[in-house]
């Protein structure tokens, strides 16, 4: 096994991330902790080192003064050659494992082991927790949240441990020379950690706030970005430019904050650190003068009191990172540990291959508000059969398909597939029986291949060029070509498909659906973006593509539907229509009343008002 996977980088957490910092900061290293104890003691090892380079050098002193310039080499071999072996290969050694422990396996692992877990927590919450914050924001928080993990493991390893240890060395050589010098070392030490704790819960605190901040920045910026064509369009670069200044602005204070601390915090510490070879050299020479220790001791003690003293600074700088970084992963946690709202039932079932009937038994759905959505929806469809669903805007169309795809979980009533209850069904098997084509196309910065293939991820290419065929795609596919110069299947298509059109972009997810061939498909305005000729194109191919499958088509442009077997009228979120385009046109009632007002095909803009 090679060093840099002792750590499995992608291993799951058991359970869900506790909601209490250092709870979950096991959690986040669960089943690395070997690894990490095991780095730990090398750190420590290297540590220990220190003290026993001030011993040596005390010993050759010593001896030095008492062998005299002549017999010094003749009469200590052994003590140069163990000086010679522990500066140019022990300490070396101990240095380079240590160091090894923690840039090959510590760092690269657990940074990927923490936010792989993030990653995986986060994809399972529901559509409502990515509503409600900015997906830059969101973004932050993980790739935060794991490099200040990440930090706070490998400083405990490189620097805490390596301190500890060089104290405890350093205290057992001062017990040796002097037990006042060890007992005056304990009481230095003291007033250090004593220091330490007045000022890290502001440091933590203030380092979570600056960390808050920096992602409202990020969340800001890349809301910008992501829209940047409507920024363009409505002339309102000043706009935003003044919001992310806004942002920034409150960066700048909490970073300022964050800054006084700091530097109170290391002036102070630094203070405290001059007292050290101050009290310890002046002990060693006031002994020596009572003839309780000798030169060598002096120089022993001048040592470690120095080497204290320097690595004081760095300790506290790190200790600050530490509590710094621990503000981060507290922030963090904040943001991305909430319980998903909706889970799967503990005894839920794979749903398998469905039939594809679909029931709406008196369902009520309003997204937590006192009106809106839908209310007492009474629907049976049976498996094979292709309805149509028409009505205003706000009628509850779209909430009628997302219900059935449980992106919400119903207030009232059921929805069943197959007559199971879909809260009793695991999302995942439930959400691979469905097909869905929106008129709000979704596109992965990736090739033209990946998206396509995203319906069926095993598919060959040969699959996938048979689906894009069959969605009029094929053609425009081949003369693709990116910015780097992939073309065809290989290019790239841009953030969220802007390399196409509105007509490309969905005969693209057209083929995607081709290639998934869910039993039940879902057809929200999905040739809308098509012009005539094309859409008589793919017509014949959605024909096929229906065949045999429970089709839910939400369409204004009444022509698209009117073959369907069905036609369910929405106003209000009631169904206060169904039955054949002929049937309904017959009646007279509301869908006689949007056909005679269409322009184009399309409902009247009077009847798509809210």
């Amino acid at each position: 096994m090679k060093l840099a996977d002792l750590i499995d980088p992608f291993q799951p957490a058991p359970g869900p991330p506790p909601r209490s910092l250092w709870r979950f900061i096991g959690w986040g290293v669960s089943g690395a902790w070997p690894v990490l104890i095991g780095a730990a003691l090398l750190s420590a090892l290297a540590g220990v080192t220190e003290a026993m380079s001030a011993l040596l050098l005390g010993a050759v002193i010593d001896a030095a003064l008492a062998s005299g310039p002549q017999l010094f080499f003749a009469e200590n071999t052994w003590l140069i050659v163990g000086f010679v072996l522990f500066f140019v290969v022990l300490r070396p050694a101990a240095f380079g494992l240590s160091s090894a422990a923690n840039t090959i396996v510590v760092q690269p692992n657990v940074n990927v082991l923490v936010q792989a877990r993030l990653n995986r927590w986060t994809l399972g919450q529901p559509v409502t927790f990515f509503d409600d914050d900015f997906a830059g924001r969101i973004a932050q928080k993980q790739v935060q949240t794991a490099r200040a993990l990440t930090d706070v493991a490998n400083e405990a390893i490189n620097t805490v441990s390596f301190a500890l240890a060089s104290i405890v060395g350093s205290v057992v050589l001062l017990l040796v020379i002097h037990p006042a010098l060890a007992l005056g070392l304990a009481v230095w030490m003291i007033g250090y950690f004593a220091l330490i704790r007045h000022f890290l819960p502001a440091v933590r605190e203030r380092s979570g706030a600056r960390a808050g901040a920096r992602a409202m920045v990020s969340g800001q910026v890349v809301d910008t970005i992501t829209n940047i064509k409507t920024v363009k369009l409505f002339a309102h670069a000043d706009h935003e430019d003044r919001a992310a200044l806004n942002a920034m602005d409150v960066f700048r204070d909490r970073a300022i904050d964050f800054g006084q601390v700091q530097a109170a915090f290391r002036f102070w510490l630094m203070a405290v650190a001059g007292v050290l070879p101050v009290m310890l050299i002046g002990g060693a020479v006031w002994l020596w003068s009572l003839g309780a220790t000798s030169p060598g001791d002096i120089a022993a003690a001048g040592a470690v009191s120095i080497r204290i003293a320097q690595m004081t600074g760095w300790v506290s700088f790190v200790i600050m990172t530490i509590y710094g970084n621990l503000g981060e992963v507290e922030d963090g946690m904040k943001t991305l540990t909430p319980e998903p709202t909706l889970v799967d039932h503990p005894d839920a079932v794979d749903l398998g291959r469905a039939g594809g009937a679909v029931h709406f038994d008196g369902v009520n759905f309003a997204y937590g508000r006192r009106s809106g959505g839908v209310e007492d929806i009474d629907l049976n469809i049976r498996a094979g059969e292709k309805i149509g669903i028409v009505g205003a805007s706000g009628a509850g169309k779209s909430t009628l398909v997302a219900l059935l795809l449980r992106l919400y979980d119903v207030e009232g009533g059921r929805v069943l597939v197959d007559g199971l209850d879909v809260r009793k069904i695991t999302q995942e098997s439930l959400r691979r029986q469905i097909g869905m084509v929106t008129q709000e196309t979704a596109m992965f910065n990736r090739s033209a291949l990946d998206n396509i293939r995203y319906g069926r991820p095993d598919a060959t290419r040969a699959e996938v060029e048979a689906a894009a065929r069959a969605a009029e795609a094929h053609d425009f596919i081949l003369e693709l070509q990116d910015h780097t110069g992939r073309r065809g299947y290989d290019a790239h298509l841009g953030e969220r498909g802007v390399r196409l059109s509105g007509g490309q972009r969905q005969r693209i997810a057209l083929a995607r659906a081709f290639l998934k061939n869910a039993p039940i498909l879902v057809l929200d305005e999905a040739t809308s973006a098509l012009d005539s000729e094309v859409e008589a194109a793919v017509q014949g191919s959605l024909d096929a593509l229906m065949a045999g499958k429970t089709v839910l088509a939400i369409a204004h442009r009444l022509s698209t539907i009117a073959a369907m077997d069905r036609i369910i009228v929405l106003e209000g979120g009631h169904i206060v229509e169904q039955g054949s385009h002929e049937a309904l046109l017959a009646r007279g009632g509301v869908y006689a009343r949007y056909w005679g007002r269409q322009s184009g095909g399309f409902i009247g803009t009077e009847e798509a008002a809210e």
